[in-house]
């Protein structure tokens, strides 16, 4: 299961004042949206005219950004105790403004996307290391920049997956690797069990940077067909071995 390094206990996440911020809070979020939003919108235009790409691929981009942004601020209130965005949850912003330009991809059919792509994601991937870095630094960890992190990379790994379909690398089993993390969240609807919290695992964090990079070298233009079924097989078989393990030690725990 994908987990975040500065992911809190659930015992902070309960303490946590309820909203805390008011306006004030909202309002620095909101300029902050606005302007990594603003930087999205002109990346996209200049990917359009630069490497022609088609006339969707602006307001794609925009409506993936705008609707994580929609998804993200009501949070801000109960799980961020502090006044300000904070450092941490601006790179986490930014990361989520690449990832809706990676998922703007879907469907581009022209020769350099691959390239793209894998600059993208590897972007993504490199700034994952900074958020909760900045966070502990500057003692805002929080358990809404633990979840607004942990949400990213499971965008990531999931467009990762539907791109190294899209671009021929790997058949359509690679789905599996993006959408195994939201079917056990369905499942945990209508299962009990599998709404209980898991403790803090470097097992998970692990397989989640080697889900990621697996992806990453799938998607590559230079990657062979064989190396890119190689290395996405292996990440789903890590992925799929690492929530049947959190499935089991919630069952040895249940009572």
């Amino acid at each position: 299961m994908l987990e975040k390094p500065d992911e809190v206990p659930v015992a902070m996440r309960a303490a946590m004042p309820v909203d805390a911020q008011g306006g004030g809070l909202i309002r620095r979020a909101l300029i902050a949206v606005l302007s990594v939003g603003g930087a999205t919108m002109l990346a996209a235009w200049l990917a359009r005219r630069q490497l022609h790409f088609s006339g969707t691929y602006l307001p794609k981009s925009l409506l993936v950004f705008a609707a994580g942004a929609l998804l993200m601020l009501p949070g801000l209130r109960t799980h961020h105790p502090f006044s300000r965005l904070g450092a941490a949850n601006a790179v986490t912003l930014v990361r989520a403004a690449l990832v809706a330009l990676l998922v703007a991809l879907l469907g581009e059919r022209v020769k350099i996307a691959p390239l793209v792509g894998t600059v993208l994601a590897t972007a993504v991937i490199l700034l994952d290391g900074c958020d909760g870095w900045l966070a502990r630094r500057a003692g805002m960890s929080s358990a809404f920049g633990a979840r607004f992190d942990m949400e990213i990379d499971a965008a990531l790994v999931a467009t990762l997956a539907v791109l190294a379909w899209q671009f021929g690398k790997v058949h359509a089993w690679v789905l599996l690797s993006g959408a195994m993390r939201y079917l056990f969240a369905i499942a945990a609807l209508f299962i009990a069990l599998l709404r209980r919290p898991l403790p803090p695992s470097y097992r998970a964090k692990s397989i989640a940077v080697i889900q990621m990079l697996a992806l990453l070298a799938a998607i590559a233009p230079w990657s062979s067909l064989s190396l890119a079924t190689g290395a996405a097989a292996i990440g789903l078989v890590c992925l799929t071995l690492s929530f049947l393990l959190d499935i089991l030690w919630l069952a040895r725990h249940a009572a």
